[in-house]
C-alpha cells in the first residue's frame, strides 16, 4: 500500500474527504517526525511505539575492498516496535 492508497482507505473508513484524510496523515507523520527529532518517543497503546535508538561508532568492511576496514560513525536510527494487539492481528 502506498501513501495514496492509504489516504483513500483512511477517507473511506473515517468518512473524511481524501483531502482531509491526507491532511490528517501528513499532520500525524509530521508530529511523529518532530518528536523523534527531539529524541522523544511516540507510544500508541495496542498499535506500537516509534522510538529513536543510538548506534555506537564501529568498524566495518569496505564493500569495494573487503580487506580494507572503515570507521562507521555513531548515529541515531528511527525504529518501530509493534504492540501486542497489532502482533496478534497480524498472526491470525
Amino acid at each position: 500500500m502506498n501513501k495514496a492508497e492509504l489516504v483513500a482507505s483512511m477517507a473511506e473508513k473515517s468518512g473524511l474527504t481524501k483531502k482531509d484524510a491526507e491532511l490528517a496523515l501528513n499532520a500525524f507523520m509530521k508530529s511523529v517526525e518532530d518528536e523523534l527529532a527531539k529524541s522523544g518517543k511516540v507510544q500508541l497503546v495496542g498499535f506500537g511505539t516509534f522510538d529513536v535508538r543510538e548506534r555506537k561508532a564501529r568498524t566495518g568492511r569496505n564493500p569495494r575492498n573487503p580487506k580494507e576496514t572503515i570507521d562507521i560513525p555513531a548515529s541515531k536510527a528511527p525504529v518501530f516496535k509493534a504492540g501486542k494487539a497489532l502482533k496478534e492481528m497480524v498472526n491470525k
